[in-house]
Parts: C-alpha cells; sequence; structure tokens
C-alpha cells in the first residue's frame, strides 16, 4: 500500500495579495503624477478672449510680466503713480486679472484717487491729468486734499500764496474740485468752475503757487415778462419765468410805494423790462431791471434805471421823481422795540429821570445794522454811556446815531461815505446797556425827534443838469414796455 503525495506551496496566498497591492499602487503613481521631465514638455494652448477688457488686462499681465523678467520695475515710493504696480493695484479692484502683484515683497500703497482706471494705463507714467472730487455735505478743503492724498503743508501753501486763493476753502455741496499731480503725487495745479463764467484756478510756479482766474463775458440781451397775482407774487413771478433775484429786486424797487407783505391783492400784475446773461445760447444769469410797471389795486407805480454821468445808478419814477425816501425806517430787521422814545423815561440803570432820546431794537448780538440814509460818518467810536457809536450826517439837515454797537463794519471810518441799506456795525450791548440792543437817534437841525413818527422826506429827483438825458431815456424804455405789452394782449386775442 503506497503512501499519499505531498503538494509544498512556494508562495503563500498572503504574499501573493500584498504583491498585487504594491503594483497597483506604484501604477497609479506613475500615471496620474507625471516627473518633473514630463511636466517640463507639455504646450500651453493660448485662448481666444473675445471680451475687449479681458484682452486688454491680459496684455498688461503680460507687459508686468515681461518688466519683472526684466528686473526694471524698482520699488514703490509712497504715492507712486508711474509704476505699474500701482495701475495694476487698481485694475484688480476693478474685476481684471492682476490680482496679487508685489513687487520686492511689498504691499503698494493705496491709491490717492479712485479715478484712475484701465484707460489711464498708457498715460499713469506722466499723470498730466486732472482728478475731478466732488463736495459732499460736511466736506473741508482739508478732507478734499486728504481725499487725493495731498499732505495740509501743500494745502497751506495754497491757501497763503494770495488772498484770492482763500476763495477755494468757500466750497458749496456739489461744487467740483480738480487737481491736477505730478509723478510723485505733488500738487501741479489745482482749479475750481463756480459759475458758468468764472473759473479760479492755483498753478505752482518756481516761488510758489499762483492764483488766476478765468472770467468769461455773456451776452446781455433785454428781455419782457409780465404777469397776474391770481395767490402770490413769487408763483406769479414763477409762472413768468422770473428767478426769485429778479423777484426780490422788483420788490426792493416798488418797496418805498406798495407793502408786498400786506397790500397785494388778487389781480394786481406787473411788467418788466430787464436784463438777461447768456453764454452759447444758454441763459447763465439776471441783471439789472431796466424799467417795470406794477399796477396795485388799480393804481400804477413806474420804475426806470438811470445812471448819471458819475456813473451812479437810481430807481425814479417815468416822470423823474424819486421811488425812494431819504431815510428807510428801520436800521435792524427782524428786531423788536424794546423801548420807544421818551422824553419822561426812568433810566433802568441810573434810576433817575433821563429823557429817552431814541427808539430800542433789542436784536441778538451781531446782528447787522444799517445806515438809514446815505451820509458821511461824523463820529465812529466809544461815546460815554452809548458806547461804541455811530454819527451819521446826511446833509445840513439830518443826522442819525447808533449805540451800544458790539462792532463796527469793516473798511469804515471817521469821514467815510455810507449808503442806504449798507451796514454800518452789529448789534451789541457796550456802554450802559442791561442787555444786547441798537439804540437809534434822528435828529433834524439838532432836534431829537422820534424816529417812529418823523415824516421821512423823499430822495431828491433827476438834478436839473441830467433830466433832458433822462427824459429821453425813460420815454425810450417806457415804450418798449408799452410795445410788448400790446403785442402780448394781440397773442391772446389769437
Amino acid at each position: 500500500m503506497g503512501s499519499p503525495t505531498n503538494k509544498t506551496t512556494l508562495y503563500p496566498k498572503s504574499h501573493i495579495l500584498a504583491a498585487s497591492g504594491i503594483a497597483a499602487a506604484l501604477s497609479f503613481f506613475l500615471l496620474v503624477i507625471p516627473s518633473t521631465e514630463v511636466e517640463a514638455q507639455k504646450t500651453f494652448i493660448p485662448l481666444d478672449l473675445t471680451n475687449p477688457e479681458v484682452k486688454q488686462a491680459t496684455a498688461l499681465n503680460e507687459k508686468v510680466t515681461s518688466l519683472l523678467s526684466a528686473n526694471v520695475i524698482a520699488p514703490l515710493k509712497d504715492g507712486d503713480f508711474g509704476s505699474l504696480a500701482q495701475v495694476a493695484r487698481n485694475n484688480s479692484s476693478k474685476g481684471g486679472f492682476i490680482d496679487h502683484l508685489r513687487v520686492a515683497d511689498q504691499e503698494p500703497p493705496p491709491l490717492r484717487s479712485s479715478a484712475a482706471n484701465l484707460n489711464d494705463i498708457e498715460s499713469s507714467n506722466t499723470n498730466t491729468g486732472w482728478t475731478s472730487v466732488t463736495v459732499e455735505s460736511g466736506n473741508t478743503l482739508s478732507t478734499l486734499f486728504s481725499q487725493v492724498g495731498i499732505p495740509n503743508s501743500t494745502m497751506y501753501s495754497v491757501l497763503n500764496s494770495s488772498k484770492d486763493a482763500k476763495r477755494f476753502t468757500r466750497l458749496r455741496v456739489g461744487q467740483i474740485l480738480e487737481f491736477q499731480l505730478d509723478s510723485d503725487g505733488d500738487l501741479l495745479a489745482l482749479r475750481s468752475k463756480l459759475s458758468d463764467l468764472e473759473t479760479i484756478q492755483v498753478s505752482r510756479e518756481d516761488k510758489g503757487f499762483v492764483f488766476s482766474k478765468e472770467q468769461l463775458e455773456p451776452e446781455v440781451r433785454n428781455r419782457y415778462a409780465e404777469g397776474q397775482i391770481n395767490s402770490s407774487l413769487f408763483l406769479a413771478a414763477q409762472q413768468a419765468d422770473m428767478p426769485h433775484s429778479l423777484t426780490m429786486q422788483m420788490a426792493n424797487i416798488f418797496g418805498y410805494d406798495i407793502d408786498f407783505a400786506r397790500q397785494i391783492r388778487q389781480g394786481d400784475s406787473f411788467e418788466v423790462l430787464f436784463e438777461e446773461k447768456h453764454l452759447n445760447d444758454k441763459r447763465v444769469g439776471t441783471g439789472n431791471i431796466l424799467a417795470a410797471r406794477f399796477t396795485n389795486r388799480g393804481r400804477e407805480y413806474t420804475a426806470v434805471r438811470y445812471v448819471d454821468r458819475q456813473g451812479q445808478a437810481s430807481y425814479y419814477r417815468a416822470d423823474g421823481t424819486s421811488m425812494r425816501r431819504a431815510f428807510i425806517r428801520t436800521p435792524v430787521e427782524f428786531a423788536r422795540i424794546s423801548s420807544r422814545f421818551n422824553p419822561n423815561r426812568r433810566h433802568p440803570i441810573l434810576n433817575t429821570i433821563r429823557a429817552h432820546n431814541g427808539v430800542d431794537y433789542a436784536a441778538p448780538t451781531g446782528t447787522p445794522i444799517m445806515a438809514t440814509g446815505d451820509g458821511r460818518i461824523t463820529h465812529l467810536g466809544r461815546k460815554g454811556g452809548y458806547g461804541n457809536t455811530i454819527v451819521i450826517r446826511h446833509g445840513q439837515q439830518y443826522q442819525t446815531l447808533y449805540a451800544h454797537l458790539n462792532g463796527y463794519a469793516r473798511g469804515l471810518s471817521n469821514g467815510s461815505h455810507v449808503t442806504q441799506g449798507q451796514v454800518i456795525g452789529y448789534v451789541g450791548m457796550t456802554g450802559l446797556a442791561t442787555g444786547p440792543h441798537l439804540h437809534y437817534e434822528f435828529l433834524v437841525n439838532g432836534r431829537h425827534v422820534d424816529p417812529l413818527r418823523v415824516d421821512l422826506p423823499v430822495a431828491d429827483p433827476v438834478p436839473d443838469n441830467e433830466r433832458e438825458r433822462f427824459m429821453a431815456q425813460s420815454k425810450q424804455v417806457m415804450a418798449s414796455l408799452d410795445q410788448h405789452r400790446t403785442i402780448q394782449l394781440a397773442m391772446l386775442d389769437q
């Protein structure tokens, strides 16, 4: 009986499984992760970028790359607008392809202005263009200089360069300031258009900043407007396409004859011949009223502007009599009477019977005080219990006094000539005063009279030596008003 045959196993089953796993892992590594040599032999296929902005950004990317390769870009200086790295940062903020460009591992400084864009790339090295900044509520000149990246020391140099340069500090919301910077970000020029007719500028020269002004001369045309009052004067004027300033001018001209606050009635009407300023067929403002006619409660009032041979302009009625009184009644607007004219008044401080030879107008300190008539200052300074005082002589017969002033208007001194309505000082409480107010006196031939009751004289008519010249002009402008009225009536009848 034979013995059974024993078969010997060369490789255990566990070894065969392990070898298979290693082979699979090696195959995956060789197939998926290429060698450096294989990676270097790959070919890049350029894409056809149809979007113009993408093409522009790509071209810029290539330009920066070539410059970096040539090692020609210097490290950035603070505010260097001329570096491509600065432009690249701005492009990145607009969604371009250059996103994290760095030079010498430095972060580019913040932009001075958001005005730079891809269109500025070619000229960014010289930066001769202008950067515009719009004034917003709360802005100061210092704020705007900071927005553009200009230090306050430069702003002070601009403002101290001349008296006119300080006009840049008088900002309006919506006003545009334009800054011109050099390649280092320093200010070359600053300009602002104040109106359609005026632009101001300061420019840097060898000796510092120099102020200049461009003043355009408009074409002046005569224009006619008329209106009838149904609800208010201002609404009627607005419907006649008259600006607010012109309406106020008309009210001031007729203000001696008509109380526009209480006497205007429905059905009143007006006609105005005035100057209108044009620049390239655009209306840029209005000038003087040349002639006007106002009908109030059925009574007609006329006004003609006349400039005499000395260059002084005044308004007269069409017959040459004056439109105005020689004096206005009150020297302070929006004030209340705190003490009236009283020869037997007890003085509030001295506690004695002492005549109050004028009228007191209570008003806040600093309220402007106006000369009530044309005249010449005979006293400006301290005057006993009156404190700071101004005395004005009006011809040979009249004199006015203004006391307890807080201060005087600039440019005035003894001997100065003043005109009716001109600001001469400001309400205060200097001298013997218990509170801020104006003490106002009116004297006729050296005698005190009640300013609220005196019959104010009418201003002088056209002088005899000017009368013939005035009447010729008056007839011409009044005929022009009549002609326009006839045309308007004819148009309404059609």
